[in-house]
């Protein structure tokens, strides 16, 4: 064993990490790390403008939105607000990280304006289909049974924005999946409700949109931003899919309902995706050595009690009679025919063992690959 010892990894982790920031949307966005998030989804208000109360056929009252969160005084108030807002999460966002915004006929082109003119590419227009919306009780009009999402990227000259083509493919039985998505409004036992039986939240949006979404556009261990929190659909998607999140909720009781829903939420096991672009960019065992991550002449121990190998001038390895790779080293030792030296062979540091991968994924975030 070398006089050289490895310290083991720290974690390099930006600020706010998997919190809800209770407070005004514009002052919260403000205290975020410039060039911090990798994908934002927002859920704004949509400005309905309703002067009465809606009623069904029977003079039921339908359980609208007609919150206090969702009035302004005028369309120059709403596009003031939202060209503030969209301006704090373009800050907030890597170069090449990307937005959705969703709305209504209501707000949506009003959007979709604003945010061009804040300097945003639009890469698609989604429509989610609702396979149960509500009727048009008033028989006036269509019924309103889709939405829309606006996709865009940061910064128009950047063409690295995480797309995961192949794995939405595969999720679409090997066909190309298209904008237009059916899926069912929020229902059931996944709709948020309060003692009283009536709804936690008017416009909680289904799992299954945010999933999509994620699985489309992130990677695990991104930064997910949602100022417009609501009841946490976003958080608890993206804990399940092992993404980090940040969410920003003014409303108090809101934040109270996501922090529970969230903490109950269990990340999924396995969460390999199909494809290149859901991996991170290959990061060779030399390059470590060249980082000084790891010194030549240290040894590297397999497993716990297992063979020695010592680390030479080129990245490669040797432990007794073998030479070459991580890889190949370990599976001689081994008598295997193959291996993942990655996981296999460990450094030892103040607090133990620690595996290369371990290394390799501090060296990644610090190269922000």
């Amino acid at each position: 064993m070398s006089g050289h010892r490895v310290e083991a990894p720290k974690a390099s982790r930006p600020p706010l990490l998997d919190t809800v920031l209770v407070g005004d949307c514009l002052e919260a966005l403000a205290r975020l790390t410039p060039g911090s998030i990798d994908v934002a989804f927002a859920d704004p208000p949509y400005n309905l403008q309703l002067s009465d109360q809606l009623l069904r056929p029977n003079q039921t009252r339908v359980d609208g939105v007609d919150d206090a969160w969702d009035q302004f005084a005028s369309f120059k108030a709403y596009d003031d607000f939202t060209r503030a807002w969209l301006a704090g999460v373009r800050r907030a966002l890597k170069p090449n990280g990307t937005l959705w915004v969703i709305g209504s006929y209501h707000n949506i082109f009003r959007v979709g304006t604003a945010l061009q003119d804040e300097g945003f590419w639009i890469l698609n227009d989604v429509v989610w289909v609702k396979t149960n919306p509500m009727p048009n009780f008033r028989g006036r009009r269509f019924c309103n049974a889709h939405e829309t999402l606006i996709w865009s990227v940061a910064d128009a000259n950047r063409t690295d924005y995480t797309f995961n083509y192949k794995s939405l493919k595969a999720f679409n039985d090997d066909l190309q999946m298209r904008s237009d998505w059916t899926l069912p409004i929020c229902t059931g036992a996944e709709r948020l409700r309060g003692e009283d039986g009536a709804k936690a939240h008017p416009t909680q949006k289904p799992e299954a949109l945010l999933n999509r979404i994620l699985l489309a556009s992130t990677k695990p261990g991104d930064v997910v931003l949602d100022p417009f929190f609501g009841t946490g659909t976003t958080g608890a998607v993206a804990k399940r899919l092992g993404r980090h999140y940040i969410g920003i909720e003014q409303d108090p009781t809101y934040a109270k309902i996501a922090k529970e829903r969230i903490s109950a939420v269990v990340q999924h096991h396995d969460l390999d995706q199909v494809g290149a672009e859901g991996k991170p960019k290959r990061i060779p065992f030399g390059l470590l050595v060249e980082a000084g991550r790891v010194q030549v002449g240290d040894v590297l121990i397999g497993g716990r009690g297992g063979p020695r190998a010592q680390v030479r001038v080129d990245g490669s390895i040797r432990s007794g009679d073998y030479e070459g790779s991580i890889h190949k080293v370990g599976a001689a030792v081994r008598n295997l025919s193959s291996c993942n030296g990655w996981t296999y062979w460990h450094v030892e540091a103040n607090e133990g063992l620690v595996p290369l991968d371990a290394l390799r994924t501090e060296l990644r975030r610090e190269l922000r690959l």
